[in-house]
């Protein structure tokens, strides 16, 4: 090779494990070097670690990514509703559990939607071990909380019968298709093998009753906002956000308000919905390069 050929990347292909964590399979995705910077990969509702499926190995040559189900969620156990405490508390158990087994000492948090109060609750435990948030439409004040949530607000102030069978149509597939393409100006670019793998896992025997569960623990999550904003302001984590902005569940007006508690937060409004990576992939992973190789002691 001459001085002017380009260097090969090295190659670091998208591994799929489970361990076991309180009892149940938690199965992830990893890819990247033993030593590189540490990306936990947080998902939202209603998909899996597959969202990260083309940014993982994008990143593989710069960082070790690690994704993980949650319980009822992709290909991690789904135990009954009725069994398991589906609830954001228990999740974060689950993850911080997860993230003790396979030794994650010191990582980036990738949240998005579910995966920022999960991460967020997460940094509370453990504050010591953040580097860096890349936040990508998930939210912790109440400014991003619009008319949306107004039906999932009765929900947690009343928790009736009626009130959860009202907000059964989260779960079928107009509202996950919808999901993916609303705010999308080109709709051809979203894969929809994507929301097919996702309706599946929604439409397990008893799924449904898990999904309003964590639908009215998500109320839990609102009281602590102060807390996460306070996490914030004490600890300064270098933040990446890059948000879809005409997402309708969490809105542009929930990725503004970061920069009241954070000095170094750089924000990128990205012309798509609630799933960007699914329109701006590359985008995103571009970003997540410049701004880690910036701002993460080596």
């Amino acid at each position: 090779m001459t001085a002017t050929e380009p260097k090969m990347q090295a190659q670091y292909p998208v591994h799929y494990k489970t361990v076991r964590v309180n009892d149940q399979n938690i199965f992830y995705r990893e890819a990247g070097a033993e030593g590189a910077p540490v990306i936990l990969l947080l998902h939202g509702f209603p998909t899996s670690s597959n969202m990260f499926r083309n940014l993982i190995p994008r990143l593989a040559g710069s960082f070790r990514l690690v994704a993980p189900d949650y319980p009822g969620y992709g290909q991690s156990s789904m135990p009954d509703y009725k069994a398991f405490d589906y609830s954001f508390e228990n999740l974060v158990s689950v993850i911080d559990g997860f993230v003790e087994s396979i030794g994650l000492g010191k990582y980036s948090m990738y949240v998005m939607d579910y995966g920022a109060p999960i991460g967020f609750r997460l940094a509370l435990n453990h504050p010591e071990r953040v580097q860096a948030l890349i936040v990508q439409n998930g939210n912790a004040y109440e400014e991003g909380l619009r008319e949306f949530w107004d039906p999932i607000k009765k929900y947690w102030g009343d928790p009736t019968s009626e009130n959860r069978a009202a907000l059964n149509f989260l779960v079928v597939p107009k509202t996950t298709r919808w999901q993916y393409e609303n705010g999308v100006p080109d709709t051809s670019l979203v894969d929809p093998t994507t929301q097919v793998a996702d309706q599946v896992g929604l439409d397990r025997p008893g799924n449904l009753d898990i999904q309003m569960d964590l639908m009215l623990s998500y109320g839990t999550n609102v009281p602590l906002y102060p807390e996460f904003q306070a996490f914030f302001r004490k600890y300064q984590p270098p933040t990446l956000i890059v948000w879809g902005k005409n997402d309708v569940i969490f809105p542009a007006e929930g990725a503004t308000p970061y920069k009241r508690d954070l000095k170094n937060v750089e924000t990128h409004l990205l012309d798509s919905g609630h799933f960007a990576l699914e329109t701006h992939g590359e985008e995103i992973a571009s970003h997540i390069e410049e701004f880690l190789e910036k701002n993460l002691k080596r």
